[in-house]
């Protein structure tokens, strides 16, 4: 099991205990995602101390809570369609009508998701893509295809990391293929479980965590990344490109949760109206290289970001889709098609 993924149950122990008391805040956060000063500036307007733990995928994140972390962290930062499946599965509490003062700063298309109707129980955090990064030392041909991953030239085959995360893997083998991503049609599902077993034998690795080494390395080639990792590896010196496939690519909002029996549900709700004022959104932004759901943070902005070509698609570009949750039936049969594609 990953080092990211969980902890043991006297690690969790500990820090539930820790976290009651007075003038704690526990996160639970995406790696390599929110920087330091952030942090610090939080603790120092509040007098707050900020645990932080980590993981590496959305499913990481659940699994840790299911596993008896839930009560052990105030928020988290889940994507989209996570929020939805922690919603269903009662892993999140309610945010209370005026309970967040800057609530009104979110932008209007984020303020009442499909996700998370009327932000019952979530703020936006960082919205952008995945996709895949290639580098072109390696390959000068055409990248603007899903056939980079799953069907590559042999200048790519061997060469490419996947990242360990089950939804953007399922979601961008189906934009692949041409097929729902919740197809519940047996021979579709047969097809795509063939397509992933063949297009494996082309990657070298599934990693999440060092999906922008890799490629600043050079250990990979190719690498399914999310944009900003993307822009960081570029700025960092790889010769990399991202593609914005033909087929479509994936479109992700992470989303500040407040946690059921939040150990300090107050500051928890602090931080996230912290998180709504557009100067300190916009220093995660900064770092983080993606993009905010908060109105007034372009005088906040590096100005670079702008045109950063991770996040300007080409007329070129497929549609950009959301992760879609399955029903329980539909989803068990994903979920043995990606333990056959990891053993």
């Amino acid at each position: 099991m990953k080092k990211l993924m969980t902890t043991t149950v006297a690690a969790l122990a500990l820090t539930a205990g820790m976290a009651a008391a007075e003038g704690k805040l526990v996160v639970y956060h995406w790696f390599e995602y929110i920087p330091q000063e952030v942090l610090d500036k939080f603790s120092e307007q509040y007098d707050v101390e900020v645990v932080m733990d980590t993981y590496d995928s959305n499913e990481a994140l659940l699994a840790s809570l299911k596993a008896g972390a839930i009560g052990t962290y105030d928020v988290a930062v889940p994507g989209d369609y996570m929020v939805q499946i922690m919603a269903g599965e009662g892993l999140l509490d309610t945010i209370k009508d005026g309970e967040l003062a800057n609530k009104g700063n979110i932008l209007p298309q984020w303020a009442d998701p499909s996700f998370d109707p009327g932000r019952a129980h979530s703020i936006p955090y960082q919205w952008g893509s995945t996709s895949f990064a290639v580098n072109r030392d390696v390959y000068d041909g055409d990248i603007n295809t899903t056939d980079i991953l799953f069907n590559p030239p042999a200048e790519l085959s061997g060469k490419i990391n996947m990242l360990d995360s089950q939804g953007e893997v399922m979601a961008m083998a189906a934009l692949h293929m041409g097929i729902p991503q919740c197809s519940t049609d047996r021979d579709q599902l047969k097809a795509l479980n063939a397509m992933l077993q063949e297009a494996k034998t082309h990657w070298a690795s599934f990693n999440s965590d060092t999906a922008k080494e890799v490629l600043v390395s050079g250990d990979a080639a190719v690498g399914q990344i999310y944009d900003g990792f993307a822009a960081k590896a570029r700025e960092e010196g790889a010769n990399t490109e991202y593609a914005f496939p033909t087929q479509g690519y994936i479109v992700w909002m992470d989303n500040v949760v407040l946690l059921k029996d939040a150990p300090n549900r107050d500051n928890a709700l602090k931080f996230m109206d912290f998180l709504l004022e557009p100067e300190n959104i916009a220093a995660v932004t900064n770092y983080a290289r993606y993009v905010s759901g908060v109105d007034g943070v372009t005088p906040f902005l590096d100005p670079a970001l702008a045109t950063q070509p991770e996040s300007n698609p080409p007329a070129t570009a497929g549609e950009g889709v959301f992760i879609q949750v399955c029903d329980q039936a539909t989803q068990e049969v994903y979920d043995q098609i990606w333990t056959n594609l990891k053993k």
